[in-house]
């Protein structure tokens, strides 16, 4: 019974967090609308806020990809002091490190295109 347990309990995760994840964005986002959409209505003036650059998103997603991708093979490092094989686990944190730096790249040649 654990067995079958412990794979219902990862497919309920699998799929639920994602999608509570998904329903709380669009969630907080409507509630913003509607909140903007009621001040207006009554006349107050309701500043938008700046959208994030193309460039800034790049750098934003850089950042956090690279730092996410170095804490994980930090961890599995770490664990792979007592375990050796936890290195193989260490070493698709290089996967999303590469995404991360192509997110810089892009961030960089954005905007050397902008001041061309």
């Amino acid at each position: 019974m654990d067995g079958n347990l412990v794979g219902l309990v990862a497919v309920v995760m699998i799929f639920g967090i994602p999608m509570a994840a998904m329903y709380t964005f669009y969630h907080v986002r409507k509630l913003r609308t509607d909140e903007r959409m009621a001040a207006l209505a009554r006349g107050v003036n309701v500043p938008m806020q700046p959208e994030l650059s193309e460039a800034a998103r790049s750098r934003r997603s850089g950042i956090l990809l690279v730092t996410g991708a170095l804490g994980y093979m930090l961890t599995f490092a770490l664990i792979a002091r007592v375990e050796s094989e936890a290195w193989i686990a260490a070493a698709f944190g290089i996967i999303p490190l590469s995404v991360g730096l192509g997110f810089f790249l892009d961030s960089a040649l954005i905007r050397r295109d902008l001041h061309a």
